[in-house]
């Protein structure tokens, strides 16, 4: 029988995607920390216990041999929603296999793989499950199985799901595993589970498999909110749920009070945290208890951070749609529910300062919370009216005055398990055609001037992470959900960040300039990217510099560049 003290485990992350858990860098999932506790609780010493992400593997063959010579390999991965990603690449199958024909001890594999895989990581495909040529894959929690996989002395396990003691000791004895991922500690954001499972039955969602929805208890939570931040984690995503108004209830009414305890209690063991966000919340909720959800989104506007995002799943805005996947709300309840969170949460931090009151000038953060909106396509009943449907409700939102963060637009993937697994992507695929003529349509019209709404020219984002360089800029995000894309002019040091303010837009992301933009300093492409300055007003700010002030620059433009320009002392001019 292995003894767990000697036993050396490799765990490789292929990251997951699904309807409530994200993990693909800058986020760390919940499956990695988890794992790592459950083999500490079982034994295994920290210091024989190596995390790698894919990429890490990718990027850096040498690592290889840590999958070679492991007595025990654990691969966590699976996307069961589709998506596109700029921080890290998700596992292929071929990669997975290869990890399991490369080790020469036990393998163990789990996560969301297990309800199964597709030939790419993409929409409008079908799934089916495969082991990959692992020895063994975790049906249950991929975290029971591998603490009981060590208990054994790596003989087998029973497929069972982790109790809340459990997940409790485990989320808190695994926070150390951050310290091992690429991006730590400055790039990285944890992603948090306050609950699994879901109180409702949509034909394509593979939540509804983990059962009824079932709750971490705030102190749970906080616990490993307070061990995270001892190992230098600022950002956090409470992510993992599919409904966070309803936390701590009974699974669809909302509680307030749990929501305070829990983000009262984040606040308190994480005084300097970076990022606090969430990502879904149910429409129905807010409609079918209106009151109740306006006190528990007005308890989370008021501890969060700015830019945060509540995803609906509104999914269709066709009743015929609705009705044949099991679709909880309607298109008119999920535009009421729109409208509550933009009314609750949808202020900006200025808006609430200590000048409150006074006029404060045009807005200069993003604002707390906003709904976004989840639109799926390839569904049962889905028809050339459907598309108009959704357009429709998208474009009322717009007109009526309120705001969205974002809007997912995507195709369904079929899995074993749901309703959808007997259609599979044919609607998808047959509809291809009309879905990229629709996307590009809401784009254009929708998603561009949504986002002038949103971050109006002179909105600052700050700590905006570079990431790479295109066409002569340079791109970077936020961390935290859904974060806009910024292209600021040049091409600058990478893996750092800066603050920025908003000048231009495009369809999901916009262009920004530092903040604040010295007059005195700035680039001929930085100024030029302000609009209303063209090539010849930027070669006159350039030949008449240096300034004393802004004014004496004379700048004619559309709005009031005193938001975020500035012109430094001479001694800082060029």
């Amino acid at each position: 029988m292995t003894d767990p003290e000697t036993l050396s485990v490799t765990i490789v992350d292929g990251y997951v995607d699904e309807p409530a858990h994200f993990g693909v860098p800058p986020y760390i999932s919940t499956y990695p920390r988890y794992a790592a506790g459950a083999l500490v609780d079982a034994g295994v010493p920290r210091d024989r216990i190596t995390y790698h992400t894919i990429d890490r593997l990718r990027d850096e063959p040498d690592y290889w041999r840590d999958v070679d010579e492991a007595d025990l390999l654990l691969y966590l991965g699976g996307m069961t929603v589709p998506g596109k990603y700029v921080g890290g690449t998700p596992a292929e199958p071929d990669e997975v296999r290869k990890m399991a024909w490369t080790a020469s001890g036990t393998t163990l594999m789990g996560g969301p793989v297990k309800f199964g895989v597709g030939d790419e990581n993409a929409g409008a495909t079908e799934t089916e499950r495969d082991d990959l040529d692992f020895d063994f894959v975790a049906k249950g929690d991929v975290e029971a199985a591998v603490y009981d996989l060590v208990e054994s002395g790596l003989e087998g396990f029973n497929n069972r799901m982790r109790d809340v003691d459990e997940v409790s000791r485990w989320a808190q004895e695994g926070a150390f595993i951050v310290e091992q991922h690429p991006n730590h500690p400055d790039h990285l954001i944890a992603e948090l589970e306050t609950s699994r499972g879901c109180a409702y039955r949509c034909s394509f969602c593979t939540e509804p498999l983990y059962g009824n929805p079932t709750f971490r208890p705030p102190p749970s939570v906080v616990g490993e909110v307070d061990a995270l931040s001892d190992y230098g984690v600022k950002h956090f995503r409470i992510g993992r749920q599919a409904d966070i108004l309803a936390y701590g209830g009974d699974g669809e009414a909302p509680n307030p009070d749990a929501l305070r305890q829990l983000y009262s209690g984040i606040r308190e063991v994480a005084p300097d945290l970076e990022t606090l966000h969430l990502d879904n919340m149910n429409p129905i909720t807010i409609v079918e208890w209106p009151e109740a959800s306006r006190e528990g989104i007005r308890i989370i506007a008021e501890h969060n951070t700015p830019g945060d995002t509540a995803a609906f799943g509104l999914e269709s805005a066709d009743p015929i749609v609705q009705e044949e996947n099991n679709l909880n709300v309607t298109a008119e309840e999920c535009f009421q529910a729109v409208k509550i969170v933009n009314e609750e949460a949808g202020w900006r931090p200025e808006d609430r300062s200590e000048t409150e009151g006074v006029d404060n000038g045009p807005p200069t953060r993003l604002p707390k919370l906003l709904p976004g909106i989840n639109l799926l396509h390839g569904l049962k009943g889905e028809r050339e009216e459907t598309y108009e449907r959704n357009r429709e409700f998208l474009q009322r939102v717009y007109d009526e005055g309120y705001m969205l963060r974002r809007i997912n637009i995507r195709q369904v993937m079929a899995f074993d398990g749901t309703e959808m697994s007997d259609t599979g992507a044919a609607i998808a695929n047959e509809h291809k055609q009309l879905f990229k003529r629709y996307k590009t349509r809401v784009r254009e019209e929708i998603d561009q001037p949504m986002l002038e709404r949103v971050a109006p020219p002179g909105t600052v984002l700050p700590n905006v992470h570079l990431e790479y360089h295109q066409d002569g800029k340079t791109f970077g995000r936020q961390l935290g959900t859904y974060p806009l894309l910024v292209g600021i002019p040049g091409e600058r040091e990478l893996e750092r960040t800066i603050d920025i303010a908003v000048v231009d837009h495009g369809y999901r992301s916009v262009t920004g300039v530092p903040y604040p933009l010295d007059l005195n300093d700035a680039s001929m492409d930085e100024l030029t990217a302000i609009p209303g300055i063209g090539d010849r007003t930027a070669g006159d700010i350039v030949v008449n510099r240096p300034y004393e002030t802004v004014a004496d620059a004379d700048l004619e433009t559309q709005f009031d560049l005193s938001q975020f320009v500035t012109a430094r002392g001479l001694e800082h001019a060029r």
